[in-house]
């Protein structure tokens, strides 16, 4: 079993967390879903759940656009620097 970590900016913010609200019952509960397989399997979490979209950015699902990818590996770097390097929490 592994742990997801879910990004948030360095002010709190949830992206996921917005993302998930703006959904329909329906949709949420398939995310949700997905995200139990994400944590019962980890990065072994194949297709059709889940891909590599390029390095270590990876999708759950449908296939990201440009802009999207861009605003992930942004987001992934950023992560890295505040929890990796002992400069966060």
């Amino acid at each position: 079993m592994y742990s997801l970590v879910l990004y948030t900016t360095e002010r709190g913010d949830s992206p996921i967390d917005e993302f998930l609200d703006g959904l329909d019952k329906k949709s949420r509960a398939k995310v949700a879903a997905h995200l139990s397989l994400l944590e019962e399997q980890g990065p072994n979490l194949k297709r059709p759940y889940a891909d590599i979209v390029r390095g270590k950015i990876r999708e759950l699902s449908q296939q990201l656009k440009e802009k999207d990818i861009e605003l992930s590996e942004r987001r992934m770097e950023d992560w890295i620097r505040r929890f990796t390097s002992g400069g966060g929490t």
